[in-house]
């Protein structure tokens, strides 16, 4: 058994070139870039998106089977990466893929329910069900459907979006507090205020256990630009307030899920949202402020990251070493589009992490001869876990969505000037 679990697991990290070795730093090729975007590019369109458009999400490389995980958020990441790989190489297989997963994300508006009229289903699955629409779920969901009618020129897309964010805003801000409730009943409509399925073993739960800041995503940015209604902007600069305010010394929140404050350990994607959409604050006001706290966020990252460029899935502030059992591709592009963005701003510090990050991306993706034809061409985003008594070793698509972004931003920095 042991045997066979690890030739498994050895092919499933075999990858194009060495694989998380030590790397020497350079610039990749016009060539090399484009490459890896059309791999990428084919395996988002013929494997991670199904046959209505939505994203498979999670490959369980021990089974050989898919889980469905927050499909929203995740198919409007595959849409983002594929449209940022179309401008860049003009592939017509990519624009189409992203309009199809598209228009199945707004196939999600509730049109049989008053209470959630202009809604979308966007729920949570996994240990949580499908009875729960998801702040997040929806909002990490929507900057590819916005970069969708901005590319298309067909506005059916932000429409939907806009009037999901509009329905977040009315039913789920809360100024005051400078937070967003994090969960909505899609049964009975409630908002959950006072207890969150998330903490199910917490009696006692506080307002950072069913709210956050909630922007990742930025929907409320991109619902201004879109709308030109001021409500939207006024929420995101208000928020982006919050997350100064609330942002701890390490540029972390670590108050709010998925960080857990009580082992130090953050999550590799959540706190990067945060930082981008201080970005986008940035861009609305000018205020220096937004970079700072941003730039902040992307030091922690840049201490995670290690000298190959690799980024693990659990991370820790206290000195701790990184958990080395999860592989977080979708991190070390994700890190990559945010050093990239702020060393445009100024901050020179980041340009040798994002160099790291971009060999390791071209680096650490699957052979497109690869025997699992579910894994071939996919940038390595590994998460390990025991599940259900056995062991769950997943290959996701996250890595694939945040590689297709980072690959074109850098491509356009190097060779688009």
């Amino acid at each position: 058994m042991k045997a066979k679990l690890f030739s498994l697991l050895l092919i499933s990290c075999v990858c194009v070139g060495c694989v998380l070795n030590a790397q020497v730093v350079k610039q990749p090729t016009k060539v090399e870039l484009i490459k890896a975007l059309d791999e990428c590019t084919s395996y988002a369109t013929k494997v991670l998106l199904d046959e209505e458009g939505k994203s498979r999400c999670d490959y369980n490389v021990i089974e050989g089977k898919w889980y469905p995980y927050e499909e929203p958020w995740h198919t409007g990441q595959v849409i983002l990466g594929l449209l940022e790989a179309y401008k860049v190489t003009g592939n017509k297989d990519a624009l189409a893929a992203a309009r199809r997963a598209g228009d199945w994300w707004i196939s999600l508006e509730i049109k049989d329910n008053p209470r959630f009229a202009g809604m979308v289903a966007a729920t949570h699955g996994d240990d949580i069900g499908n009875d729960q629409i998801v702040f997040a779920t929806t909002s990490d969901g929507t900057p590819g459907i916005f970069e969708l009618s901005r590319v298309t020129g067909d506005q059916k897309y932000a429409k939907v979006a806009t009037s999901a964010s509009k329905w977040l805003l009315e039913n789920m801000y809360y100024p005051e507090e400078g937070v967003c409730y994090d969960l909505a009943d899609l049964k009975t409509g409630e908002v959950l205020t006072q207890n969150s399925p998330f903490y199910k073993n917490k009696k006692d739960q506080k307002l950072e256990d069913v709210s956050r800041p909630n922007t990742e995503g930025s929907p409320f940015k991109d619902a201004y630009e879109f709308s030109k209604d001021e409500k939207f902007r006024d929420a995101h600069i208000l928020l982006s307030n919050s997350l100064i305010e609330k942002q701890d010394k390490d540029g972390i929140w670590m108050r709010y899920m998925p960080n857990h404050m009580e082992v130090s350990s953050f999550h590799p994607r959540f706190n990067l949202w945060y930082a981008e959409s201080l970005l986008e604050a940035y861009e609305l006001t000018k205020d220096k402020k937004y970079l700072e706290a941003a730039a902040k966020t992307a030091r922690t990252y840049a201490k995670a990251q290690q000298k190959d460029g690799t980024i693990y899935y659990v991370n820790y502030t206290d000195g701790k070493p990184s958990d080395k059992g999860s592989i977080c591709g979708s991190a070390v592009a994700f890190a990559g589009i945010l050093w990239i963005r702020l060393a445009g701003y100024g901050y020179d510090e980041f340009i040798p992490y994002y160099e790291r990050s971009i060999n390791w991306v071209l680096k650490n993706r699957y052979a497109i001869d690869h025997p699992d034809p579910n894994l071939r061409g996919a940038v390595v985003n590994t998460r390990y876990r025991s599940k259900k008594g056995k062991v769950w070793l997943t290959s996701r698509d996250v890595g694939t969505s945040f590689g297709l972004r980072f690959i074109a931003a850098y491509y356009q920095l190097k060779y688009n000037k």
